[in-house]
């Protein structure tokens, strides 16, 4: 690779801006060479339709993805949750980071838990998945609250709670803690409660297929633990034959050292674990139905490995009739 600068693909979105900033940062760290941000404005951006309608929150993929196959951007970062399930042969993920705090937490007025709102409380989510896992857990406990969907920013949904709009909003922990607002947060919602996206948290690194050196370079930011995870929760969501936008929830976790890592023990990750549990949830979207299975299985060491942890849960799942719940299905 020469020492002209590499040309970082990414939205211009604050957020997108920040956790780009910081892959930039790693980048500049693994290779020595100067990164620029080439900022991308994509239709999921300029469009006010509800990301459901226009193809999910793939549409954000897209115009980052045709930049790098244009060679106008030399990698691309994404939220991993974004990405659809099929890669394309061109393109390859060179690295999945570490990856953030997974969890979906709550912006509430006054401080609130979400088992603390009033009666008849509206709580605003873009999402499929949170409405109908919070319609079910309102349900199983007896809460009156309403899902209201939402568009915007951050910054545009944490204001419909401070202007009175709504009584709180459900927001990524992992995108609130890149932007630093993560002290706006007033209740982090437990996995039990609602299980994340698909590979929420993580963040993915794509380059051209046939840009060895970079690949390699790039490669030295991944995270084989996360890649594991992200890749049994992507295989899931494929084998469901479910898009990004759809009511699933998945995630891949060490089940000895997730409580400890919740209440933020600095010792936890320092076991030796030897198992993973993979978690998914599908369910319509006013939470009547819900299918939630787990299973366990040896911590994935190769791709096959992980792919395989995915689809054995995804047949489960199919078994007890998770198709049904989830509306129109990708293909």
């Amino acid at each position: 690779m020469s020492e002209k600068a590499l040309r970082l693909g990414t939205r211009r979105s604050k957020l997108a801006m920040a956790q780009s900033g910081q892959v930039a940062e790693a980048v500049r760290q693994v290779t020595g060479k100067p990164v620029e941000l080439v900022e991308i404005t994509t239709y999921g951006d300029t469009s006010r339709e509800h990301l459901a309608q226009i193809g999910g929150t793939g549409v954000f993929v897209t115009a980052l993805r045709d930049a790098l196959l244009r060679g106008e951007v030399d990698f691309a970062v994404h939220s991993l949750k974004d990405l659809p399930t099929t890669q394309p042969e061109e393109l390859v993920l060179a690295a999945v980071p570490v990856r953030e705090d997974p969890r979906d937490v709550i912006v509430a007025r006054d401080a609130l838990k979400l088992t603390d709102l009033p009666r008849g409380a509206r709580i605003g989510t873009g999402s499929p998945r949170r409405m109908a896992q919070l319609n079910a857990y309102a349900q199983a406990h007896a809460l009156d609250m309403e899902t209201v969907p939402i568009r915007g920013n951050v910054d545009t949904r944490i204001r419909y709670v401070r202007d009175g709009e709504l009584d709180a909003v459900v927001l990524a922990a992992a995108g609130l803690n890149r932007i630093g607002r993560i002290d706006e947060v007033t209740d982090f919602l437990s996995v039990d409660t609602v299980l994340p996206a698909p590979g929420q948290g993580a963040l993915a690194i794509e380059c051209a297929a046939d840009n060895a050196d970079l690949i390699a370079a790039l490669g030295e930011l991944d995270d084989p633990f996360t890649r594991a995870a992200v890749t049994a929760e992507r295989s899931l969501l494929a084998a469901l034959e479910a898009g990004c936008s759809a009511p699933v929830g998945a995630l891949a976790d060490l089940p000895p050292l997730s409580a400890p890592l919740e209440r933020g023990d600095p010792h936890a990750d320092e076991q030796i674990v030897k198992e993973m549990r993979l978690r998914g949830v599908v369910g319509t979207t006013d939470g009547t139905r819900m299918v939630q299975l787990s299973t366990t299985g040896p911590v994935p060491h190769t791709y096959e490995q992980a792919m395989a942890l995915g689809r054995e849960l995804a047949t489960e799942m199919l078994a007890q009739g998770a198709a049904g719940l989830m509306g129109e299905r990708a293909h």
